[in-house]
């Protein structure tokens, strides 16, 4: 695989419940990690009437909402697909950034590959977690958003919308970032390319 330069993308979802593929994606909220002025936010109908009451309870969400307010997952995915090609340049790789990435990925991939065959941020994903770890050498428990805020006190917070957290998560990461090359643990120096 070729080297590219990359662009992060900072993701945010909210789901109807944690299990890809039976649970639905409602939201997706995705900002450039550097510019996050330039942003993407879309509600999605619900593949399956299944739900964790605590989940939507978190999001403010109904599946009757989503339903009638959302587009269909290919709809929304071409959409997002459209948006990470619109604002990465040619010969550019979309680099997907989260918090608890893992989580966040999964759906997304899921969708992307279910709906319209392509995933344009490939396999892999950056965690911020994993990255203030290995910032800091602190424990996998001091990874929680609590821990990482009062190390990096950024000016946004989270609230379950899935674009005011992928804001949120954009800052952190820039924040995660520069600590960690202060600390002499930088990670490799093409971290992203503005357009």
């Amino acid at each position: 695989m070729t080297k590219k330069p990359e662009v992060f993308i900072s993701v945010d979802i909210e789901t109807a419940g944690p299990i890809v593929s039976e649970h639905s994606m409602m939201t997706i909220g995705a900002c450039l990690v550097y510019e996050p002025e330039i942003n993407f936010s879309i509600m999605l109908k619900p593949i399956s009437e299944m739900f964790i009451p605590e989940a939507l309870e978190v999001t403010g969400l109904t599946l009757e909402q989503t339903e009638k307010e959302g587009f269909t997952p290919i709809e929304a995915m071409k959409k997002f697909s459209t948006w990470i090609n619109s604002n990465v340049p040619k010969n550019y790789r979309p680099v997907f950034v989260g918090l608890n990435a893992p989580f966040d990925w999964s759906f997304i991939n899921y969708y992307f590959l279910k709906y319209i065959e392509h995933n344009p941020f490939g396999i892999s994903a950056i965690d911020i977690k994993a990255v203030f770890m290995g910032a800091t050498g602190c424990s996998w428990y001091d990874t929680k958003s609590s821990s990482i805020d009062r190390m990096v006190a950024p000016s946004l917070e989270g609230n379950h919308d899935a674009l005011a957290d992928a804001k949120y998560q954009a800052e952190l990461f820039r924040l995660v970032y520069t600590l960690s090359e202060s600390k002499g643990r930088s990670l490799e120096s093409n971290v992203s390319v503005e357009r």
